[in-house]
Order: C-alpha cells, then structure tokens, then sequence
C-alpha cells in the first residue's frame, strides 16, 4: 500500500506538500499540509466506476480563490481549536473569563480568524505495511493564539485501510485549562457529484439533538428526535425531511453509545452507487450538516458542482458551546490529561 508526495504550493512562505495515500481496493485519499485538509477521496462504485465523493480542489489555488474566501466552507480540514460555535465567543475556565474571535455573526466558530485550518501544519512521519498507510501531522498552538489560554500540541494520524477505513486519530496536551474539540470538515456526496445528498439514506445512533438559540448556537436544551423530521434512529432517505425542514440539517446529535468508546454512529447509503459510507466515534456527538450555505458558484477543477444541498458532513466532536454547556462531556482540555478522539469513515459499494 503506498504513500506518496508532491509539492502543492506555498502559503506565507511555507511550502505545502499534498500526500496521497491508496489501499489494495481503489481507494485514494489525498491531504494536504495546508489545514490538514482532505482534498479528495477517490472510490468504485458497485459497478466498478470510481469517482471523487468529497469536495474540494486539485491545486492549493483553489481554497484562496475570492468565491471560496468569501464562503468559507471549510472543505475537508482539520478544525481547531474549537469546533463549532461557542456562545458569543466567550468562556470561563479555571475562574478566569475569556473573550475569543466572534467570527460567525455575534459568536465563535471552528477556531476563529486564523483557526488550525489556516495553518501549515508539520509532517511527523508517514508509514505504510500490507495493511495500511498512514501520514501524521503535528501543529503548536501558542498561549493566546485567537485568544485561547495555554500552549497546546496537537497530533493528528490519517491512516488508509485495506478494510477502507480512513482513521483519524486526534490527540493533544495543554499546559493550560483550555477549550478542545477537534474534527474533520469534510463534505461528502457518495453519488460523485452526480445529483443532490436527498437521495442518501441515513441512520444515526442518536435519539435527541442540541436545541439552538436565536444566534444558531446551543445553550443547553435537549430535544427528542422521535415523531420529527431530524429521525434518523431507522434508516431514512434525507431529503423526506425537507418537507418539515426546507433549509435541511444543521443539528448537533447527541450519541446514544457511551462517551469515549468506540462504536459505529451513523451509516450513509447511496442506492444508485451502492456506496456506503459507515462512521464510528469515541466522540459524544455529531453535527449534521447538508451544506444549506455552501455556494452554488463552488467546483472543482474537474468540473464536478458543488453547492447547496451537494453534500453532508458528519462532524464528530464535543458539544458546540461546550465550555458553557453544564454538563457537556470534555469540552475542556487540562495540563496532565491527553485529548484522545479517533473517528472513523469506512467506506464501501456493493
């Protein structure tokens, strides 16, 4: 199974590599060292076709084009220091409050201004066996970088499976009490672009989801799925909820499974491709999202159309508003503890 590199830029004077990892099956995954950023991932199809079922672009160019700036989707990145929204950008720890970016309206999202998305982040080693290949990226964060407190290393492993699992394993340590909760953003659409995400069937392990204030950001509420159109305990197509729900899914589910153990979440199906696309965690919980903002103007450079409603993306992390949230499992990170989530997407066609 090999793992290779190539040159993919330059960004504020870095230079960015693109590694590209392949299994025994057909299977291509491809990230850069900008953002930690999965900009593709390459599969069959149960008729033996393969395509791209994720968004985003060939050349380091196309995340700095004025469309993709002015947008900002977050295609496929790593997203830190915190993912998701935090109320108002503003947090107690350890008796000391803090004021972070607001950068999404009156809160904060995915980090701030110049989150681990932004960032080159360092290559620790690549490995690669008759099962597996793996690469393994590492970025520091500094105290008061985006205003968060402590020193903060964070690791983060991608490894490509002859089982056609991507692992993403995530791990860090402060030095001081400090919000942390680490995903990937990647969107993906398993008919390769073909159509709209309606047509995927979909079940999550989750029986209730985080309740959203006026400003998009939960505040604590609860909400049961049962009897609504955010069910997703049975297998269902997607788009039957759009009925009730015209601008689809930006919900944060709530996992059923205990926190910090591994166990399958979710699971996508496309019927037309027999792709499937199944997702474990040891996460608490998940944002839904079927890219209600993303641009209709946004394609890749081999022409395949994004935008709205052009893919989904599980977003396994700690709850959104985490720190302000009593109750909310490891939302924050204290020196002597080890963050470590591993997520994983495996994926298949039959």
């Amino acid at each position: 199974m090999p793992i290779s590199q190539s040159p993919f830029g330059e960004f504020e004077g870095q230079p960015v590599e693109l590694y590209t990892l392949e299994n025994d099956n057909g299977v291509v995954v491809k990230i850069t060292t900008y953002g930690g950023t999965i900009t593709s991932i390459v599969t069959p199809d149960k008729n033996g076709n393969t395509s791209d079922i994720v968004c985003g672009f060939d050349t380091l160019e196309g995340y700095f084009a004025d469309e993709y700036k002015t947008n900002s989707p977050y295609f496929g990145c790593l997203v830190g220091r915190y993912a998701a929204r935090i109320k108002d950008g503003q947090f107690t720890v350890d008796g000391q409050q803090h004021q972070v970016a607001t950068n999404d309206g009156p809160n904060h999202l995915h980090g701030g201004v110049r989150g681990f998305d932004k960032r080159v982040w360092s290559v620790e080693g690549t490995s690669e066996d008759n099962e597996s290949v793996s690469l393994t990226l590492s970025l520091d964060s500094v105290d008061g970088e985006e205003s968060f407190p402590g020193n903060l290393k964070v690791v983060v492993q991608y490894r490509l499976t002859n089982d056609n699992e991507i692992q993403i394993q995530y791990q860090a340590e402060t030095d001081k009490a400090t919000p942390v909760s680490l995903t990937n953003h990647t969107y993906f659409n398993l008919n390769g672009f073909k159509d709209k995400v309606l047509d995927h069937v979909l079940q999550l392990d989750s029986d209730r989801y985080l309740v959203p204030d006026e400003t998009n950001v939960p505040v604590g509420e609860e909400a049961e799925v049962a009897g609504t159109a955010a069910d997703f305990t049975r297998p269902k197509r997607i788009g039957d909820a759009f009925d009730e729900l015209p601008l689809g899914f930006e919900h944060f589910y709530a996992f059923n499974k205990p926190v910090g153990t591994l166990a399958k979440v979710a699971e996508v199906h496309e019927p037309t491709t027999g792709r499937k696309l199944e997702v474990m965690s040891t996460e608490p919980g998940t944002l839904f999202y079927t890219g209600r903002y993303t641009s209709d103007n946004l394609k890749r450079e081999s022409g395949d159309q994004f935008g709205q409603f052009r893919a989904f993306c599980i977003e396994t992390s700690k709850y959104p508003n985490g720190p302000n949230i009593e109750g909310a499992p490891k939302s924050v990170l204290h020196p002597g503890e080890k963050y470590d989530e591993t997520t994983v997407y495996k994926i298949s066609w039959a």
